[in-house]
């Protein structure tokens, strides 16, 4: 009863922690009431309310659509996120073995022989070998179990559980970011591949409109009307738009393989035929700024990160307390089967144990002082994720209202480029200017062009940076729950 008494007792001391208790530190600075970029300016287009779990949806792209779905299949990155991740839950499981006792048996079977008979323990046969000597033989066997259980008195093991297991809750944040940021970068690239597409038949069409000009000036020079020189001019546009047409073969190319390999492919077996990017381009309603600590995955595992280093606090603190174990074991050891597991073929034992550390130099101290260091680290990085992400979300919100404005112009500009290319070109027909106002405003026409066509590209990936920024369809809650750790009081 005594020892039962003890073990009770022992049992009820392992409720104990040491060690601080986790509060989340806020961020660096409080959330203001809304975000700076988006003072006078609302989104109007319509798919600002559509759900963004597949948020590349909302760019009404069936290719698109398709693309993204591949991700999730057979990106390599995210393939190696998610291992990282069962790797971190397994640690878990790994860590709760430890609140428990271990068992373990053993079993052996020997055959003894001496060439002198002699008495001793075990079944003995005697026999006599070819040269006439006494010889005898002995059979001994043995088999036991052992226990083994360090009983968590100061919270050790525990405290490891819990940090293990925030770090496994941070684990599912970084594959949740790691699939919003392949996601995100398939976007881009397609986008980016789409404005090419585009930028290829602005060039074809420059190479046609080119070719035109040029027997326009071949005729003139042949009727006697213009001079070599404009002939020269024309040829020097035509080929230069040649070049542009390919050297574009180049950055699609480039573009056609990041597709390929965030989807799991190499780029010798994928082919994405030529096509237009997205007719509109979806503005996205930012929110506040406090829900984006709810909202971005990354932030969420930093968050997770210094869950688990406050709990190594604790584990580093419970290292200045003894540790506690109860052991014990059984034993039989018989020379004949049938007697083996008779009681008086058995040795047991069966007690606590106590084990201190007395003198290590410091060491223990060093191991806490670097815990919390190693906490305040996570503390900084953090706030600085939460700076970075209201950071990204500033500089998306300002692209998306700054390049509709510059569309705007920038079409209007377009629209008077061509007019004067236009004007020009008929001007030049009837000799009353020089061929190099053709030259100078077809140029001019054709970057008005190009620029255009960036500014749609900018505004196509601003537009898939800030749904990035705002952590996609993803909240905090689709992290997966801690493991359950009950029972337990600060000590």
């Amino acid at each position: 009863m005594r020892r039962l008494a003890v073990l009770l007792c022992l049992a009820s001391l392992s409720g104990c922690l040491v060690g601080p208790d986790y509060q989340r530190p806020p961020p660096a600075s409080p959330p203001t009431p809304e975000f700076k970029e988006t003072m006078g300016f609302r989104p109007a287009m319509p798919n600002d309310t559509v759900d963004r779990g597949p948020w590349w949806q909302i760019y009404g792209d069936p290719t698109l659509d398709g693309l993204a779905a591949q991700v999730d299949i057979s990106n390599q990155t995210l393939k190696a996120s998610e291992a990282a991740y069962r790797q971190a839950r397994a640690l878990v499981r790994q860590d709760q073995s430890g609140l428990y006792p271990s068992i373990t048996g053993t079993a052996s079977a020997q055959q003894t022989g001496t060439g002198t008979l002699r008495g001793g323990g075990g079944t003995a046969v005697v026999t006599t070998n070819q040269n006439g000597n006494v010889t005898s033989t002995a059979s001994q066997y043995q088999g036991g179990f052992a226990l083994a259980w360090e009983i968590d008195v100061w919270g050790s093991i525990r405290r490891t559980i819990e940090s293990d297991s925030a770090a496994a809750q941070a684990s599912a944040g970084d594959l949740a970011a790691a699939r919003l940021s392949a996601q995100a970068d398939l976007a881009i690239n397609y986008f980016s591949l789409r404005i090419s597409d585009q930028r290829t038949r602005l060039y074809q069409a420059t190479v046609a409109a080119y070719a035109r000009s040029l027997t326009i000036a071949r005729n003139q020079v042949d009727a006697g009307i213009a001079s070599r020189v404009d002939l020269a001019q024309a040829q020097t546009l035509y080929e230069q738009a040649r070049s542009l047409l390919v050297a574009e073969g180049i950055a699609r190319a480039q573009f056609e393989h990041a597709i390929a390999v965030l989807i799991g492919k190499a780029p010798s077996e994928f082919n994405l035929e030529p096509g237009v990017p997205p007719k509109d381009v979806p503005t996205v309603d930012a929110g506040v700024p406090s829900a984006l600590l709810e909202r971005r995955p990354d932030i969420a595992a930093a968050e997770r990160q210094m869950a688990s280093a406050n709990a190594r606090i604790g584990v580093a603190q419970a290292a200045y307390y003894p540790s506690i174990s109860l052991g014990g074991a059984i034993t039989f050891l018989s020379g004949g089967l049938g007697t083996l597991l008779q009681l008086g073929s058995s040795v047991w034992s069966l007690g606590p144990q106590l084990a201190a550390t007395l003198i290590d130099g410091g060491a223990r101290a060093a191991q806490v002082e670097g815990a919390r260091a190693g906490y305040d680290n996570t503390v900084a990085t953090y706030r600085q994720t939460v700076l970075t992400a209201f950071q990204q979300v500033e500089d998306a919100l300002a692209q998306q209202r700054i390049l509709v404005q510059q569309e705007q112009i920038q079409r209007a500009a377009v629209a008077s480029a061509r007019e004067a290319e236009r004007l020009s070109l008929n001007q030049y027909l009837i000799g009353t200017v020089p061929y190099t106002t053709v030259v100078q405003t077809q140029t001019s026409a054709l970057s008005a062009e190009q620029t255009l066509l960036n500014i749609r590209q900018s505004r196509l990936i601003a537009s898939a940076n800030l749904v990035k920024a705002l952590g996609g369809g993803w909240r905090d809650v689709d992290l997966p729950p801690p493991t359950p750790i009950g029972g337990l009081t600060k000590r």
